[in-house]
């Protein structure tokens, strides 16, 4: 079970992974060993699973931002995954989910060129419901 600090130091870490321990450590009111002994055994634990970066997506050239429902055409759906795969460059999450729709694709485009053709590939594999996110 998580105490009180270590609650901290997770919300510190999702704020900024790249921290100093010594940082990290005066934030929750412990030495910076101490805190690394903490985060350590976070790690251990499995309660941290990895740092990652937030990458901005327009700055990368990648202005529309699209949420796709998926609807497999039948429940075989091997050849949609190993399509998803192979479109790494567009697709940020493939979720699977429950209720209306088998995924939840979200993906970054370019253009609408490259959305369209995207979505011609994808009608190959399955059916679907684009939204385009409009504002975060």
């Amino acid at each position: 079970m998580l105490d009180h600090t270590d609650m901290r130091i997770l919300e510190e870490l999702s704020q900024n992974s790249r921290i100093t321990m010594k940082e990290l450590g005066e934030k929750v009111h412990l030495t910076g060993q101490a805190a690394a002994s903490r985060v350590s055994k976070l790690e251990d634990n499995g309660v941290i699973e990895g740092y990652t970066i937030k990458v901005n997506q327009v700055k990368l050239g990648c202005l529309i931002h699209a949420l796709i429902t998926i609807y497999t055409n039948s429940p075989y759906h091997q050849p949609y995954l190993s399509f998803i795969k192979t479109q790494d460059n567009y697709v940020i999450n493939n979720y699977k989910i429950s209720g209306d729709g088998c995924y939840l694709l979200e993906c970054k485009f370019p253009s609408n060129e490259i959305l369209d053709q995207f979505s011609v590939d994808l009608n190959k594999h399955a059916n679907y419901k684009l939204s385009i996110v409009i504002n975060k």
